[in-house]
């Protein structure tokens, strides 16, 4: 699913992007969960919270499909839910050199848990959530349709399609598209570079809040 939606965003099918809001608090943790190991939300021991243990793939996803923030601003609380000395919920929000923003929510300690991701461009939304990509295609651009349309409360045509994600074979993917690459010198699906992006993102969550 989040490879189809990176190719419809990148291939210019959104238009012009304006937002991204992910809401990915399905990682509900008790506190017999942090009790279970020294070395748990711990500083030392895990290096962070719900960012660096629970959600460090979906910062990924975050930069790989809607590309990385130019700024960053962001809220990260320690010991909110728990009795932990790292953060166990954090909003994120990064601002892009085009105008677009985008949003990041995610705790471990709101149940029962959401994971949302939505992506809007001038030309349609997607809508990533329980296994499914809802898109949402405009006939004419937004951006169009305000400027020209002589009514005040009416909404540009849409066209609707829904994909269902298939049986989890994500890591089977990566591993192979890994090993393909050092036999045959094929593309990787991400290299390290992209780690680094992901990694960038968590650090300046950290130092901006």
């Amino acid at each position: 699913m989040y490879a189809k939606a990176r190719e419809i965003v990148r291939s210019g099918q959104l238009g012009q992007l304006k937002c991204m809001v992910w809401i990915v608090a399905n990682w509900y943790r008790t506190q017999a969960y942090y009790d279970s190991g020294s070395w748990r939300a711990t500083w030392n021991g895990e290096g962070g919270g719900v960012l660096l243990n629970q959600a460090p793939h979906n910062l990924d996803l975050w930069q790989w499909i809607f590309g990385m923030p130019k700024r960053v601003r962001a809220f990260c609380t320690v010991g909110k839910y728990h009795d932990i000395g790292v953060e166990d919920d954090v909003t994120i929000y990064g601002e892009y050199e085009n105008g677009s923003t985008a949003v990041f929510i995610s705790t471990t300690g709101e149940a029962p848990g959401t994971n949302r991701l939505e992506i809007s461009g001038d030309l349609g939304k997607l809508v990533i959530e329980c296994g499914k990509l809802k898109w949402w295609r405009l006939k004419v651009s937004e951006r169009e349709f305000c400027l020209t349309s002589k009514e005040g409360f009416v909404s540009p045509e849409t066209e609707y399609e829904k994909f269902s994600a298939p049986e989890s074979e994500g890591h089977s993917k990566v591993i192979e598209a890994f090993a393909q690459s050092i036999l045959n010198g094929t593309e990787m699906i991400a290299d390290g570079a992209e780690g680094l992006n992901s990694l960038s993102i968590f650090n300046t969550a950290y130092l901006s809040s």
